[in-house]
């Protein structure tokens, strides 16, 4: 907790929790005695204007949820864009984000990720959902709960393969924080033998694909010219070969090229 959010929190007219009971202790402990509201997933659509017409009384409040940054797969994004198509001016109030803090110690490139969010809670779903996420050529970034850990990570070494490079950050900034680095079946191993590596909340870092994994079979590479050849009858080739590398996680040149070669012939 910052100096500077312990003072907006005691200085503002009303907080807005995700969970009261579990924000109340902490509040207290820093002397905050601001009066606290709910505002969660279930019930943050109803509240909105309610919320709204407070802020217009005028007054001030502010967002906090259980752990880490508002709308980082957090409540509050319908009560975020509320307020600026009503024009209430919002500013962020820098703190913990397990997002940001696991790719600062993950030892994984950081110049370009795609954050995910959480990933699907059964196992076939899971598997389709990262079918196309191991061709990317960028980290990926993803949040996992304990009662999932385990399934999850097994499902990540059967997608982008038992040498994919991936660190598993738990607990992050607690007590118990630890990460992991190395080998996905590594990491894998690692967490299915240790019950207590099983527990809290977890970030998920996976290395971004390298262009030999991209391309790693004359089927992949067959698929792309044949999505090519599709996009290309109904796109441009510049919008065709943007598509494409999309698809399949690849350059763009390199799938533009391969669209000019088709366009050829």
């Amino acid at each position: 907790m910052s100096a500077r959010a312990v003072d907006v929190l005691s200085q503002v007219d009303r907080i807005y929790a995700e969970d009261t009971r579990h924000s109340l202790p902490l509040l207290r402990h820093h002397g905050i005695e601001t009066r606290i509201w709910p505002l969660h997933e279930h019930n943050e659509d109803n509240q909105v204007d309610n919320v709204i017409n407070f802020l217009h009384s005028p007054a001030t409040a502010a967002l906090i949820t259980d752990a880490g940054t508002p709308l980082i797969s957090d409540p509050g994004f319908r009560l975020v864009r509320a307020c600026q198509q009503s024009g209430i001016r919002v500013s962020p109030i820098p703190g913990a984000c397990s997002l940001t803090a696991a790719l600062s110690v993950c030892g994984i490139p950081t110049d370009r990720f795609q954050f995910v969010g959480f990933v699907p809670s059964k196992s076939l779903a899971r598997k389709a959902f990262f079918q196309p996420l191991k061709r990317t050529p960028h980290t990926l970034v993803m949040f996992e709960s304990p009662h999932r850990i385990v399934d999850c990570l097994s499902d990540i070494v059967s997608a982008f393969g038992e040498q994919r490079t991936i660190s598993l950050a738990r607990e992050l900034t607690k007590k118990f924080e630890t990460v992991l680095y190395g080998a996905a079946t590594t990491v894998q191993t690692a967490v299915s033998s240790d019950p207590n590596q099983q527990k809290g909340e977890f970030v998920i870092v996976i290395s971004g694909a390298a262009d030999a994994a991209i391309a790693e079979s004359h089927a992949d590479a067959g698929e792309l010219e044949h999505t090519l050849a599709v996009l290309l009858k109904h796109l441009p080739v510049k919008t065709a070969a943007r598509c494409g590398a999309e698809i399949f996680g690849m350059r763009k040149k390199k799938v533009y090229e391969l669209a000019l070669a088709i366009q050829g012939r």
